[in-house]
């Protein structure tokens, strides 16, 4: 599948996922979609050591593992910006999603999963992560940074509803539009809410 390697852009991932067939399983629809596993591991201490060790471009952890949970886990990945995570969650475990995106989890895929769900998560998760890169680029403090991540995350959704733009799409036109004009990512996304509440929104350049 030469385009979807193309698109995947050999990116490297590490699964930690407790139960080997599902892990076995995981890495062959990876790697059938043109991803490269970097590594795996049974158990959430080892994920966090081999995420510090290899520096994937995306970890994805089960919630319920030995020695260290994936929540923990997660924290740890993700707080230390190492990666961006998905977490694999069962159905019984719906309830763990919002502290699963507390610990720092971009994307969550629940079991049992098919490809048709993996590859949207991923990229939702790489799309995600580079976008607070981006975003934590641009200011410092922790309060500034949230409160800028709410303002961009309205404007995106405005953009979306307005011109039928994908979530990346919404904020590379926002990160675009920033650097062609110097601007701050903060200052776009404020003037497309003030366009959007007054009804009018500038045409986004193609």
């Amino acid at each position: 599948m030469a385009e979807t390697q193309t698109d995947a852009e050999r990116r490297r991932v590490l699964i930690a996922e407790d139960e080997a067939l599902i892990r076995l399983d995981l890495a062959e629809m990876l790697v059938e979609e043109g991803y490269e596993v970097v590594g795996e591991a049974g158990d959430g201490e080892t994920a966090v050591r081999l995420a510090e060790e290899l520096k994937p471009d995306l970890v994805i952890l089960d919630i319920k593992m030995p020695i260290m949970d994936g929540l923990a886990a997660a924290e740890r990945i993700a707080g230390g910006r190492i990666a961006p995570v998905i977490i694999l969650t069962a159905f019984s475990q719906r309830d763990l999603v919002e502290r699963a995106r507390a610990a720092g989890a971009m994307a969550y895929l629940v079991k049992p999963f098919q490809k048709s769900d993996l590859v949207p998560a991923v990229e939702i998760a790489l799309s995600r992560y580079a976008e607070v890169s981006a975003l934590e680029a641009e200011v410092a403090g922790l309060t500034d940074r949230l409160e800028i991540r709410k303002t961009v995350e309205r404007a995106k959704g405005a953009l979306m509803t307005t011109y039928g733009m994908t979530e990346p799409q919404a904020f590379k036109w926002i990160q675009r539009t920033a650097m062609d004009h110097r601007m701050t990512m903060k200052e776009v996304a404020e003037r497309i809410l003030a366009e959007t509440a007054g009804g009018e929104v500038a045409e986004p350049a193609s």
